[in-house]
């Protein structure tokens, strides 16, 4: 458990900072008596100070049984009773974000609440705390209100109103900066402002990567879906078109990159948007941190007040109990303020392991987009603008179609792997000075590529085609050639050629000893079959992506 003096050495579990969170807003409570003699002497009332102790302990305790333990510490702990004079019960609180929320949400109900304890309470005032205290601003709304025109006098061309349902046009807004004009408010609840929110300018995510953008996305049928989704979201000006936008897929795919391509989209076409980009490990430790500094409320404030927020990899968070409490409550902010949230995982929403249901069920309430793993077609677009980028800078490095096609074909994991393939045989050919051949690059990636093959066998495809078609085993490897078993057939040749590093040679073999221009004529007859037959084309996409997630 956290120690609550300052620079304690408290362990970082989770579970311990959530007592930790609570025992330092508890303290707010005690805090409140503090502030009332300020104010009171001010009002030349001291004698009353038990009476308003009493009178706010009963709001207090009313507040507990209507908002939750939980809600009353969160919004409510921190606040500090100033004291109570001409009509109006003044507190300071912490930041000004808490101080717009509590105005926004509670503030009819904590102005009821004061007037069944005291019926001449007219207005409540909330004093933002920083570069003033909270009894400095006490002092100037008692100044002001010696100078404030009795009922029924204009102010700013709005008669006061003291009932609860009515307007109260006419109760100003006080400064807490001596000699600041007065501005009329719209409403019973008055705020202030003495300084800026706590942590208010604290940064909060992670820069984005500027070569990260959509210009540079290769576009798949794998990827498709995700990739129109992130424009629209990054063009909407202003609109939500999906929240959240949720980019799920395994490791390497691409989400990432699209979440910094959002990001620069969206400041490229409005550098005022607050834009925020981090990993779910850091919420986790901006939340831990919050939690030992006893500023929690600075950190609601700086997550609540963003544009755009983008959380990578959510998965982390599963079995974090206290950080899936204020993820959830961090979320169901900024959608009820219509603000954009991307969100990815490495897998649906309905398959994260150890997040509660209930975010589990806001994450799939928007956008979900599948990524799938990259298929041959789009591992050679990557490639060809990946070394147009590259091969500019590296003058006296050339790598021929053949080394390209290798590489897709070899290296079906992550486009992180394949882009770091690339990048090592043209270290190679420029260190080495030697020209790159498909054996030096297999001998260089040997390893690499052994660790691919293990994923994925010829006979993995042919047990798969054969269940998908529901044919037997060995009819891959029969003489039969009906069109029932042919086609099918030619269909695991394909994906032998394009999932498997081995020749058309070793391929034709474990298909019943077929010549490996049997082998091409298949794999050219998919290809052509692909390209006209949608169901065909759909059911190898199917196929191969059984495969690659075996």
């Amino acid at each position: 458990m956290i120690n609550s003096k300052a620079g304690s050495q408290g362990h970082a579990q989770e579970h311990a900072d959530s007592h930790a969170e609570a025992h330092a807003v508890e303290a707010g409570d005690a805090r409140s008596q503090q502030m009332m003699p300020g104010f009171d002497a001010a009002d030349g009332q001291s004698d009353g100070q038990s009476g308003v102790a009493a009178q706010w302990a009963a709001v207090q305790a009313k507040l507990r049984g209507n908002l939750g333990e939980a809600r009353f510490k969160s919004w409510f702990g921190q606040v500090q009773l100033i004291g109570v004079g001409d009509g109006a019960v003044s507190y300071a609180v912490p930041t000004s974000f808490a101080r717009d929320y509590i105005q926004r949400e509670f503030g009819d109900h904590l102005l009821a609440l004061w007037r069944q304890e005291d019926p001449s309470v007219r207005r409540i005032t909330l004093i933002a705390e920083g570069t003033a205290t909270a009894a400095e601003a006490a002092r100037a709304l008692a100044a002001d209100a010696a100078t404030t025109p009795s009922a029924g006098s204009a102010v700013n061309g709005a008669s006061r109103n003291d009932g609860l349902n009515g307007p109260a046009a006419g109760l100003d807004a006080v400064s807490a900066q001596p000699g600041a004009p007065r501005a009329a408010a719209s409403n019973p609840f008055q705020t202030m402002d003495a300084g800026s929110a706590t942590g208010g300018d604290v940064p909060l995510g992670t820069p984005l990567l500027p070569h990260l953008t959509f210009d540079n996305f290769v576009v798949g049928k794998s990827n498709q879906l995700a990739y129109a989704a992130a424009r629209r979201v990054a063009e909407a000006d202003g609109a939500v078109p999906f929240n959240p936008l949720y980019l799920y897929g395994p490791v390497g795919l691409g989400k990432t990159h699209l979440m910094h391509a959002i990001g620069a989209e969206i400041l490229r076409r409005d550098p005022g948007k607050r834009v925020v980009y981090l990993s779910a490990e850091r919420f986790m430790y901006h939340f831990v941190n919050a939690l030992r500094h006893k500023d929690t409320v600075a950190f609601k404030h700086a997550y609540r007040s963003v544009d755009v927020l983008m959380v990578d990899d959510v998965q982390f968070i599963g079995g974090k109990d206290s950080t899936q409490e204020e993820f959830f409550h961090t979320f169901n902010a900024l959608v009820d303020h219509n603000r954009q949230i991307i969100i990815s995982a490495d897998r649906s929403p309905s398959d994260l392991e150890g997040i509660e249901e209930r975010i589990r069920s806001r994450l799939g309430h928007g956008l979900a987009c599948d990524i799938l793993p990259t298929d041959y077609e789009l591992r050679l677009g990557i490639l060809h603008a990946k070394a147009e980028t590259m091969l500019p800078n590296h003058p006296g490095v050339q790598l021929s179609d053949d080394v390209i096609n290798f590489l897709a074909s070899s290296i079906s994991s992550s486009i992180r792997e394949l882009e770091g393939a690339l990048t090592t045989l043209i270290a190679h050919a420029e260190l080495i000075g030697r020209p790159m051949t498909v054996e030096h690059a297999q001998d260089i990636l040997r390893h690499l590529v052994r660790a691919n093959e293990k994923r994925i066998t010829i006979d993995d495809i042919q047990r798969k085609v054969a269940d998908y078609y529901n044919l037997r085993l060995v009819d891959m490897s029969s003489p039969r050639r009906s069109r029932s078993v042919a086609r099918p057939r030619q269909v695991a040749m394909y994906l032998c050629k394009h999932l498997t590093t081995r020749s058309l040679p070793e391929i034709g073999r474990k298909f019943g000893g077929r010549d490996h221009t049997t082998v091409l004529h298949g794999v050219n007859k998919i290809e052509q079959l692909r390209a006209e037959d949608k169901a065909l084309d759909e059911d190898i996409g199917l196929i191969r992506r059984a495969i690659e997630e075996q």
